[in-house]
């Protein structure tokens, strides 16, 4: 059978490879970038489609509007204000999970040989799926701070990509935060170069104390001309459900008519009935004490597994501690003699019955074999110490 070439540049993703191998009892696992099913608000999410069901059953089962279900795009709205974002209803729509929205910017924007511009690391199936509609992907530099906006100013200027794309609030993989002072600087680039910025957006929720600074989207009002150069993806998925599949994404008005034509090529419309849901419990007003609960829990997991890893790995791992998200970003630093391959470290972590993903395949290009991925959003504090321990004896 012959494939479309476009399949040549795409790789089966590492982390499915990998999660292949987590069959084996016992095994603890820091690999998956899962919210943790227990702390869903199950009864919230029963009386919320019992609700749908019983005001607007038409609406919930039949067919819908592309574009999204009127009284979610209602609520995101709302929402999105509760965050400093003034968006119209119709200045979004809503995709299936933002990782649709992703695909949909692939389908709207990207032209074989285009270069765009994302974090160096950055979430791996963004490098797929704009790779699949042939991207050429390059990496900017990032620290705790977030992407080096010198840096991307250089890169900007030289290749004037289609886009840049950016996680700036709890990275994935880093964990990272871009600072008040880089969020405006990279607004202010936008805008002297002419050049779209997209930010995804579906860790901004989840702080531990301090929130962290407001969205490139919300800081758009502070510099002249860059509300039209910024596209915003935001998601449910690890703050309510994955389950629901409910993405988001604002962006000019052009631009989301292009993204609606072409998601009717897609799925016609996301599951209305999963709309439906969780605009009643948008409107339930439940949300603030869900995330309050889940920025509590994994505060808490994010704190032990810090602490574990000093104690049990000490200077042979370097890493900052994150202030929000799923995710500890490390690199082994060989001190002591100790490894510093991050793909042996898996394999020989798996035989002590611990799984983390290498970094490697965070990187469209150069990439660090030194770096991991650890999520502590899984396993309790218990599995947690456990695990760390597992982790020093492999290494």
């Amino acid at each position: 059978m012959q494939f479309a070439t476009r399949l040549d540049n795409v790789e089966t993703s590492a982390i499915r490879e990998l999660f292949k191998l987590l069959g084996k009892p016992g095994i603890i696992s820091f690999a998956g970038g899962f919210p943790d099913s227990a702390m869903f608000d199950v009864e919230g999410l029963r009386e919320a489609s019992s609700k749908a069901l019983a005001e607007e059953p038409g609406g919930a089962l039949q067919y819908g509007a592309t574009e999204g279900y009127d009284p979610l795009r209602a609520q995101l709205s709302a929402f999105m204000k509760g965050k400093g974002v003034e968006v119209d209803p119709a200045g979004l729509i809503v995709t299936t999970g933002s990782q649709q929205a992703l695909d949909l910017l692939g389908k709207t924007l990207v032209s074989r040989g285009d270069k765009v511009i994302v974090e160096g690391p950055t979430f791996l199936a963004t490098i797929q799926c704009f790779r699949l509609y042939g991207a050429h992907l390059i990496s900017a530099p990032v620290d705790a701070e977030g992407v080096q906006v010198d840096r991307l100013e250089a890169l900007i200027a030289e290749h004037q990509p289609k886009f840049v794309y950016l996680i700036p609030t709890f990275g994935n993989p880093s964990g990272a935060t871009l600072s008040l002072e880089r969020r405006r600087k990279v607004l202010e680039l936008a805008v002297k170069h002419g050049t779209v910025i997209v930010e995804d957006d579906p860790y901004g929720d989840l702080y531990f104390g301090k929130a962290p600074p407001p969205s490139l989207m919300a800081l758009t009002p502070e510099v002249p001309g860059s509300r039209e150069l910024v596209v915003h993806c935001g998601s449910l998925s690890k703050v309510l459900s994955p389950g629901l599949r409910i993405g988001w994404m604002i962006a000019p008005a052009e631009l989301l008519a292009k993204a609606t034509m072409c998601k009717q090529f897609s799925d016609a419309h996301t599951s209305t009935f999963a709309q439906a849901t969780a605009a009643q419990y948008l409107k339930s007003g439940r949300m603030p004490d869900t995330l309050a609960h889940v920025r509590k829990v994994y505060a808490e997991r994010a704190a032990a597994m810090g602490a574990a890893l000093k104690r049990e790995l000490g200077d042979a791992i370097a890493f900052t501690q994150p202030g929000g998200g799923l995710f500890f970003w490390a690199r082994l630093t060989g001190a002591g003699g100790k490894l510093a391959d991050a793909n042996v470290f898996a394999q020989r972590a798996i035989e002590k019955g611990v799984a983390f993903v290498p970094g490697a395949p965070f990187y469209a290009e150069k990439p660090d074999l030194a770096t991991l991925r650890l999520s502590f959003a899984t396993a309790n504090i218990e599995k947690i110490e456990e695990g760390i321990q597992r982790l020093g004896a492999a290494l």
